[in-house]
């Protein structure tokens, strides 16, 4: 199990883009089109079980929503910090 980031650290290692929300990370993601956020969905999930690290991800029209949390750890640990910058490398 991964240990619970501090209030201090998640501030200070929040990726660009991602905003705190209780015990999750969350970030929307905007596309020119619907397609190109379900693609970007799939991407993402691939890397996500890759790091044996499933996020919520929420597929709109031209935006995916995505929240991180660690819940066998009940909140916030490195392997949500490193799935979101993984996930902004893909956006870009």
């Amino acid at each position: 199990m991964s240990d619970l980031l501090s209030d201090d650290e998640i501030e200070a290692q929040l990726p660009d883009g991602w905003h705190r929300e209780d015990d999750e990370i969350v970030r929307t993601f905007g596309f020119e089109s619907y397609l190109e956020g379900v693609g970007f969905a799939a991407g993402a999930g691939g890397l996500a079980e890759e790091a044996f690290h499933h996020p919520e991800m929420t597929i709109g029209w031209q935006e995916v929503e995505v929240r991180l949390t660690t819940h066998d750890a009940g909140g916030i640990t490195e392997k949500d910090i490193d799935l979101a910058e993984r996930f902004n490398e893909l956006a870009d």
